[in-house]
C-alpha cells in the first residue's frame, strides 16, 4: 500500500500536522457501516465497502468509503444518501443513478465495544432510518481487480436488493470476521416497516 514505508520526514510531518491542524469536516463522522457494493456496469463484480458517514442535514448524509476499517486504508469511493422526499424531487434520469437500501442483514453497523444484546437494538433503530434512504455511490479505486492506484473513470455502484444477487461466500467471511450473522440480523429486522421502493431506483437490476 502506498502509505507503507513512510520516511522519517513524512512521519514527523504527519505527527506534527495531526496535532496542530484542524480536521473539522471529518470530525463530523458519526457512524460506521459495512456493506457490499455491486458494479452497475458488471453486476458479477462487487466489493466490500466500509462507510464512515456524517450528517449534512436531516435529509442528507455523506460517507467516505474505504477498503478496510484499519489504518492505513485506501479511500475507494464516496456515497451520498438522501431521503425519499429529496429523491422524488430529482428528474427521472437522475433517479436512475441511485440505489435503495433493503432491510436484509447484508448491511451492518459493527460495534465490538458494546454487548450484542444492547447494540442490536441500537443498530435496528439506526437502520430504520437508513433503509428509507436512497444512495448515490461512485468508486474510484477498483481494488477487487488488484489496481495499485485509482485508475480510469469512476464506477457507479449499487446495492444488492435480493438474496439471489448476494455474494454469500464473501458475506459469510465478513460475518465471521465481525462475529455477526447476516441471517440472524435479517430475522431481527423483519418487523421494520418500509415504503415501497421507488420504481426508478436500482435500474441495473431491471435491464
Amino acid at each position: 500500500m502506498a502509505s507503507e514505508g513512510l520516511t522519517t520526514k513524512d512521519k514527523v510531518l504527519e505527527t506534527g500536522t495531526s496535532l496542530t491542524q484542524n480536521f473539522e469536516p471529518i470530525k463530523g463522522i458519526c457512524a460506521y457501516l459495512n456493506a457490499f457494493h455491486v458494479y452497475t456496469s458488471d453486476t458479477s463484480r462487487s466489493v466490500e465497502a466500509h462507510h464512515y458517514c456524517s450528517h449534512l442535514s436531516p435529509d442528507v448524509r455523506q460517507c467516505l468509503i474505504y477498503d478496510q476499517p484499519t489504518s492505513p486504508a485506501r479511500l475507494i469511493g464516496v456515497e451520498y444518501m438522501i431521503t425519499r422526499k429529496l429523491y422524488e424531487k430529482l428528474d427521472a434520469e437522475e433517479r436512475k443513478l441511485w440505489h435503495s437500501h433493503v432491510k436484509s442483514g447484508m448491511l451492518i453497523i459493527p460495534n465490538a465495544n458494546v454487548p450484542a444484546v444492547i447494540w442490536d437494538k441500537a443498530e435496528i433503530a439506526e437502520l430504520e432510518e437508513v433503509i428509507g434512504l436512497y444512495g448515490k455511490t461512485y468508486h474510484f479505486w477498483q481494488t477487487d481487480r488488484g489496481d495499485e492506484l485509482p485508475l480510469g473513470k469512476p464506477e457507479l455502484m449499487g446495492s444488492f436488493i435480493s438474496d439471489e444477487q448476494a455474494p454469500w461466500e464473501r458475506i459469510k467471511e465478513r460475518d465471521e470476521r465481525f462475529g455477526v450473522s447476516t441471517e440472524e440480523k435479517k430475522k431481527q429486522r423483519s418487523e421494520i416497516v418500509t415504503e415501497e421502493i421507488h420504481e426508478d431506483a436500482d435500474q441495473w437490476w431491471k435491464k
